[in-house]
């Protein structure tokens, strides 16, 4: 049996080694490896959160909203937490329209989750409540996804712009985003107290785009409208500011009904649409004078080992009857006088071959040739606007220097940069790009367009009391590399007015196949119907006392004929009626339908307008089937709940007196 002395020892050595392991663990847990536990106790009783920033909204170029954020919410309930579960559980039923069963349901839960998502206004009387969490959300919302679909983009999965001005403008109006610290109880639930904020969110920046909302939703509806009538393939409309390079509109519809960026994106051949290029390139070297004349040949002119032909034959033609009846073979003899330098020059410096610099990513440049690459019908072929690709987007450029007396601009979609609390932090200056021809040459090829409206192949885009210089271009489209049997792309440049143009218009339809493929009767009146709609609204960007003083053309007697010349447009600024200046007709119904619609339908059928109210068409003086003189005021009255109400009384017989 071992000696007391002995036991105590190992006792007390005992007691050594246990208290040297317990320092040596404390050792390694408060020295060795003291940060990596306190950063789990850390984790463990707070967790770091993300705030989102709030992306910039993007609006029109009057302040309408084009794509908005939205803050939204998603709702937690702790039914333990509640302080008075029947009352409590009636205010949150009631503001998350949840039915009896549902609470009932959510209470026998540990914690029930709502994902709605629930507007501020549905869930700002729950804030004060204990036990509902709110968790904030920011959407990005479209107030009228069709408009301008494919120009604005869209985001991505990830929250970034994936398309469109959504991408192009990630870095401006994705803001940055901030951080907060909440704590939390061991089992994992956050305290209801603040969280602290580490970092706060930075809104992003706000753009105002050059887009006509008027002008856009216009634009589109022509385009839909034509691309059904006519059972096309695909179309493009694009409106542009020249004395600015503001574009006003884009509209792109594929035939399946979908919306991209082919404005931008896909190049077509201009056909007759260059012809006006060659002729500034002749006009600015002075190598034709006006009453210069080449032989029509009889409609087919045999050179080069090819076959040249016109649809309207003339016996001689000057350089402006080449324009005005689009003549291949008048033009290509004339461009027989340029050298192909020249000729390359000139459509370069139009800006063919190369990007616009607009704001919008993957731009297509298009093809132009270096003269080293041309064939021996290059230069003819060029001339009619063969050999040669291009995009809408371009084409409306490139018109806009002649309307800008000869200054090519950079087109820009950016008007204004803002920031959250509304200082300006850029404003859109007209860039130059270069300048292709003299003012006085600019005017002389605006002439010439004129005269293709007035007496040529565009007398379908005319209006009577404002001129209008246009050109069509009809081409043959080339498919995998190879022109296509029976397949045509119709197009229309125009300027509005003719004199100090205000708006440049470029309309292509991609393969017609009901009626003609020709531009004059596929695009030309599309053209026309979108400028009897702008002058129709109160908000397009034009300046209508300028347009007051445009000089009319001859009026043509009018006719019943809907689809015909439109015979009147409303007078800026108002003169009072002069009375009959035309055959009497009737007066069309157009109770129920959008204002902009019932003006537009009482247009083409030959009356001026005078609006009473807003919204939607209630009835007119004189009343539906009444007749009245053409030319004469036609009063509308209109109200924004007058389809409610003309749906509840069925059919009313014609008003013999305005309501008062």
């Amino acid at each position: 049996m071992a000696r007391p002395g002995v036991r105590i020892q190992v006792v007390e050595f005992g007691v050594l080694v246990g208290l040297a392991l317990l320092v040596a663990r404390a050792v390694q847990v408060q020295i060795l490896h003291g940060r990596r536990w306190a950063e789990e106790a850390q984790a463990q009783r707070t967790e770091r959160i993300v705030l989102q920033a709030r992306r910039g909204t993007l609006y029109d170029r009057h302040g309408t909203p084009l794509a908005v954020t939205q803050e939204t919410y998603h709702v937690g309930i702790a039914p333990n937490e509640l302080r008075d579960p029947a009352t409590d559980g009636a205010l949150i039923g009631r503001r998350l329209g949840l039915t009896a069963r549902t609470w009932q349901q959510a209470l026998r839960r540990r914690y029930a989750y709502f994902a709605g998502p629930y507007s501020a206004l549905e869930v700002q009387p729950l804030r004060s409540v204990r036990g509902v969490h709110l968790e904030s959300v920011l959407n990005r919302f479209y107030p009228d996804p069709a408009v301008a679909r494919a120009t604005i983009g869209r985001l991505g999965d990830d929250g970034l712009g994936a398309s469109g001005l959504e991408r192009t403008l990630d870095s401006l109006v994705a803001g940055r985003a901030g951080a907060a610290v909440v704590l939390k109880d061991r089992a994992g639930r956050e305290y209801e107290s603040p969280a602290r904020v580490i970092a706060p969110p930075v809104p992003g920046l706000d753009v105002v785009l050059t887009l006509d909302l008027e002008l856009q939703e216009i634009a589109q509806r022509a385009l839909d409208d034509a691309l059904r009538h006519m059972d096309a393939d695909a179309g493009d409309v694009v409106m542009v500011d020249p004395a600015t390079g503001e574009v006003l509109a884009l509209a792109s519809r594929q035939r399946d009904g979908s919306a991209r960026p082919s404005a931008f994106t896909d190049t077509f051949e201009p056909g007759s649409l260059a012809k006006i290029f060659a002729a500034a390139a002749l006009l600015s070297l002075r190598r034709v004078a006006s009453t210069d004349q080449v032989s029509g040949e009889g409609g087919k002119w045999r050179v080069l080992g090819r076959t040249i032909t016109d649809d309207d034959p003339q016996p001689s033609l000057t350089l402006a009857d080449a324009i005005r009846v689009s003549s291949n073979i008048a033009i290509a003899k004339f461009a027989a006088r340029l050298t192909p330098g020249e000729q390359y020059a000139a459509l370069r410096d139009f800006g063919f071959g190369a990007l616009t610099g607009i704001e919008f990513p993957a731009e297509a440049t298009g093809r132009l040739r270096p003269p080293s690459e041309w064939t021996r019908p290059s230069a003819a072929s060029l001339a009619m606007g063969y050999e040669l690709s291009v995009t809408p987007i371009q084409v409306a450029m490139a018109y806009g220097a002649l309307a800008n007396d000869g200054l090519l601009l950079q087109p820009t979609l950016i008007r204004e940069v803002r920031s959250a609390g509304g200082g300006l932090r850029y404003r859109h200056r007209p860039e130059p790009v270069r300048r292709v021809v003299s003012p006085a040459v600019a005017a002389a090829l605006r002439n010439l367009l004129r005269g293709v409206v007035e007496r040529g192949t565009g007398t379908e885009a005319a209006l009577t009391n404002f001129p209008v210089a246009a050109k069509t271009g009809t081409a043959r489209r080339v498919v995998n590399g190879r022109y296509a049997a029976g397949e045509y792309t119709a197009s229309f440049a125009a300027l509005f007015p003719a004199d100090q143009p205000q708006l440049v218009l470029v309309v292509k339809i991609d393969n017609p196949h009901k009626g003609s493929y020709f531009a004059a009767q596929t695009a030309a009146p599309v053209t026309r119907s979108m400028l009897e709609q702008a002058l129709a609204t109160r908000t397009v960007a034009l300046d209508r006392a300028r347009l007051s003083t445009a000089a009319p053309r001859a009026a043509t007697a009018p006719t019943d004929d809907d689809g015909g010349l439109v015979p009147y447009v409303v007078p800026w600024p108002y003169q009072p009626d002069s009375g009959g200046v035309g055959p009497r007709r009737a007066v069309p119904d157009v109770a129920g339908v959008g204002m902009r619609e019932a003006v537009r339908t009482l247009h083409r059928r030959g009356f001026r307008v005078s609006l009473r109210g807003w919204g939607i068409a209630e009835h007119t003086w004189p009343a539906a089937g009444d007749s009245a003189a053409a030319g004469s005021m036609v009063t509308l009255f209109a109200d924004p709940y007058a389809a409610v109400r003309i749906r509840a009384r069925g059919p009313v017989p014609p008003r013999r007196g305005p309501r008062r």
